[in-house]
């Protein structure tokens, strides 16, 4: 520590600090306009200037450092009179339309202004700004606002990893342009913008800051669950920010943070209760629900019941949701779209690793010095964790590995690339954990304490044939071995694996051999970086914390084991079994299960084997469905219950590190839709005979049965988040599994679905802003593919029959994957690409013809 003193007032500080910083640590207020303090300091405003003894003129103090024994001046009218002329140079050419900028009343440049009592600009200048830059979406630009501060260059590169923003032209003409190919149309570049030359095209002239509401609460698109403001004007939702730099998004947000959320004012919304698609009240809707399931649960049993839930539920709904059918209906039946990914990986992780999410805090990620990203297109499912990648590859060198079929952002950025070949996961995996183990480099210390059988696994890695393992999975030796060093040398290793490994055919034995890589690498001990399961829809892991699937009860217990326990606290027989998402619909198609509750959830979309599905729904007795929007599945229904957006309620969820996140009301559900916990609460006080429960009594049970939230939140209006019971390995307790590795089928052609960057889930389809960049599904596929089928010329469509179905849509050529694989996003219902894949994998053979 150095000490240094600020107008007058002696302080310590490190030695690396800033004047900047030693002001604030006294509280000692410098204006800036340029600064921003999660990225490196630019000196280009000058409105920080400062006095220093010795210096014979001013310095800025965002980016001196200071040195021991220095004295500085932060306030005199020398430099209030340099600070007020440097702001009328900096309006030369800034025009003063305040009364149509959407940045009046929150503007930095406004503010200064009024510090300095800036109030005329004697100077005059040429213009040469550049013309308004409307050609870009979502976002405009007004080159003739800028300052020239280049915040928004800065978040782009250093943080996001975007760099699509730079510095076009020289001296005064210069601005700000970008390459729309990189952009990944976060918003963060309007966020941070000090005036207003960036610009969200969807809120302008919408509304001033003065007349909105903000309210504090959380982005459940994905399950990184960034800490959002959401800002409301007359019951509309018009825009979200993430104004503070301390959350675990660090104020960054994602395309689908900043601009997803327009699909809650679509004109889809379901507003009011349908029975045989006829208008009725709420109490004639749940009359109607309530008789009909009542009716078939006496005469048929629970067992002729199933329902199918949602990560879009809160985490009290979906225990609710569970409660209700397994105590309300006697039924079992009930699962989720985590059934085709994260539940097979998860289990796995819990048997082996006892994990029910990460193994650390996401921010721990970018503390790692290695990476692996291992079947994820992080950009896509987790934008969070690709930030917290890039702070720790820009910023503090951590070396990068990314192991992939596709060629994804993260994988141009990365030291060592492994473009495997599907169906290979496992192969991969058990490779670098055995050339770790040769090298000597395993963290030999951590399997003795925590691994009973390591010995048993380093014979079976010792084994292994390395040169088979390149053979199966396409990649160079010297490649895995490079890979192989930079985990096994590293202090601390991450690794992150997601949806393209979660739902792969043989997805269980690959995260078996990803779990023993991290036990061998050292990424599960210690605080800095982790091992971190991802998936791509909002609160996927806390509807698993939940009990939503047969074989589980809430807090991650096996049904049978824990059966007893919930039969006393629910005063009732619990069903024996239940059917999964699969058994649910083979038993439809025999005719075995003849009601089904849908909450949120389409499978005719969201589900792999749709098109079974579709028919299967076809000879239902009674389908109930409770969602937001109109879509197919809402116009078979014999019921249709308009739920609330995660917007329009309150309650928790559970992100994949482990943090309970509070879920606020930011606007009211449209028309007469209600949130989905007071509708399920109905149903089950109806169906039981009790009181409908309350979300404080939920949460109490909750954490009753549960050992996961002993420190569940229950005061949603005083804290932000807390944790759920946090990972720790028992001494000796974790199992090395030896993943059985099977030889790979040839395949001429492959088909893998996924997600799309610009859509999360179905549900921003349901808007206009992401929908400017991307409104219909297209196949991915490589150029040489692409002219062998003759349809490398645009636009052009191809027929795509795998396994379980067939379908036909337009062909994006590009080098992005490999020769032999087509990839298509599952968002987009006109593509409906999981019709084609089966439940048991993403990625099929398939034949291709030109359409």
């Amino acid at each position: 520590m150095i000490t240094v003193k600020i107008d007058g007032n002696e302080v310590q500080v490190a030695p690396d600090a800033t004047i900047l910083d030693a002001a604030e640590k006294l509280g000692i207020k410098i204006p800036t306009l340029c600064y921003l303090k999660k990225v490196s300091p630019t000196g280009a405003c000058r409105i920080c200037a400062v006095e220093v003894d010795g210096a014979d003129k001013t310095m800025t103090a965002c980016n001196t450092r200071v040195v021991n024994g220095m004295n500085v001046i932060t306030q005199s009218e020398k430099l209030t009179a340099i600070r007020r002329q440097i702001v009328e140079l900096l309006l030369v050419n800034h025009p003063l339309d305040c009364p149509v900028c959407d940045a009046g009343g929150e503007c930095d440049l406004q503010d200064v202004c009024y510090s300095l009592d800036v109030t005329s600009q004697p100077f005059e200048a040429e213009d040469v700004n550049a013309e308004t830059i409307d050609r870009w979406p979502l976002i405009q630009q007004v080159p003739n606002r800028c300052v020239m501060c280049e915040k928004c260059v800065k978040v782009c590169h250093e943080l996001i990893g975007s760099s699509a923003l730079f510095i076009n032209e020289k001296g005064d003409k210069a601005f700000i342009d970008k390459t729309l190919e990189k952009c990944e149309f976060c918003g963060n570049c309007v966020q941070v913008c000090p005036t207003g030359t960036m610009i969200s095209k969807p809120f302008k002239f919408k509304a001033r800051p003065w007349e909105l509401r903000k309210t504090a609460s959380v982005c459940a698109l994905c399950p990184a669950q960034c800490q959002v403001d959401m800002h409301s004007k007359q019951g509309k939702l018009l825009r979200v920010t993430a104004e503070d730099d301390t959350t675990v998004n660090e104020g960054n947000l994602c395309i689908g943070g900043f601009f997803g959320h327009d699909y809650l004012n679509s004109e889809k919304r379901l507003t009011t209760p349908l029975v045989n698609q006829q208008p009725v009240s709420w109490d004639e809707a749940l009359d109607t629900v309530i008789k009909e399931l009542t009716i078939r649960r006496d005469e048929g049993g629970g067992s002729s019941l199933a329902g199918l839930a949602s990560p879009r539920l809160s985490n009290e709904e979906n225990y609710l949701f569970q409660k209700l059918f397994r105590v309300a209906l006697n039924s079992n039946n009930i699962d989720s779209e985590m059934r085709f990914g994260l539940l097979r990986a998860m289990k796995v992780l819990h048997a082996l690793l006892n994990l029910t999410g990460g193994s650390n805090p996401i921010n721990r990620l970018g503390q790692a010095d290695s990476i692996l990203v291992f079947g994820s297109d992080l950009t896509a499912e987790a934008p969070a964790l690709d930030w917290q990648i890039q702070v720790a590859h820009r910023k503090r060198d951590a070396k990068l590995i990314v192991a992939n079929p596709r060629a994804t952002k993260l994988a141009g950025q990365s030291e060592t690339c492994l473009p495997y070949r599907p169906g290979s996961e496992t192969q991969l995996a058990c490779g670098l954990a055995k050339l770790i183990v040769d090298k000597n480099l395993a963290d030999v210390d951590f399997l003795r304490r925590y691994v009973p059988n390591y010995e048993e696994l380093f014979a079976y890695l010792d084994g292994l044939d390395l040169d088979a393992i390149c053979s199966d999975t396409g990649v160079d030796r010297l490649m895995l071995q490079e890979a192989a060093g930079h985990l096994g040398q590293a202090n601390s290793v991450a690794i992150v694996f997601g949806r393209d490994l979660t739902g792969a055919a043989e997805a269980e034995p690959a995260v078996a051999a990803l779990a023993n890589l991290a036990m061998i690498c050292g990424a599960l001990h210690g605080d800095q970086g982790g091992l971190y399961p991802v998936d791509d829809k909002g609160n996927a892991f806390g509807l698993l914390d939940a009990g939503v699937a047969p074989e589980l009860l809430p807090g991650w217990q096996d049904y049978a084991a824990a059966k007893p326990v919930f039969e006393k606290t629910w005063h009732v027989a619990l069903p024996e079994q239940g059917a999964d998402a699969s058994e649910i619909l083979s038993g439809i198609e025999r005719g075995v299960i003849r009601t089904l509750y849908l909450v949120g959830t389409n499978p005719l979309v969201s589900f792999p084997e749709n098109a079974r599905w579709r028919s299967a729904l076809k000879t239902l007795d009674f389908l109930v469905v409770q969602d937001i929007v109109s879509n197919d599945v809402t116009a078979m229904a014999n019921v249709v219950l308009p739920g609330a957006a995660t917007a329009e309620k309150r309650g928790t969820l559970t992100a994949l590190d482990g943090r309970v996140n509070i879920l606020r009301r930011a606007v009211d559900p449209p028309g007469q839709a209600r949130p989905d916990l007071a509708i399920l609460a109905d149903l089950f006080a109806g169906l039981t005979g009790k009181p409908a429960p309350s979300e404080t009594a939920l949460q109490q049970e909750l954490m009753q049965l549960s050992a996961l939230h002993t420190d569940a939140c229950l005061s949603l209006n005083t804290r932000q988040f807390c944790w759920k019971h946090a990972y720790a390995p028992d001494e000796r307790s974790l199992v090395a599994s030896l993943p059985p590795i099977k030889p790979l089928e040839p395949a001429e052609m492959l088909l893998l679905v996924g997600k799309h960057r610009f859509q999360f889930g179905t549900t921003t389809t349901y808007g206009d802003a992401t929908n400017t960049l991307v409104e219909h599904g297209s196949f991915l596929m490589n150029p040489a593919d692409a002219e062998a089928y003759q349809v490398a010329s645009h636009p052009a469509r191809i027929k795509v029959t795998g396994p379980a179905g067939t379908t036909t849509g337009q062909v994006e050529v590009t080098d992005q994957v490999p020769k032999g694989l087509i990839f298509a996003p599952s968002n987009f219902s006109d593509l409906n690409a999981q019709q084609v894949v089966t439940s048991r994998s993403n990625c099929v053979p398939v034949t291709v013809e030109k359409a």
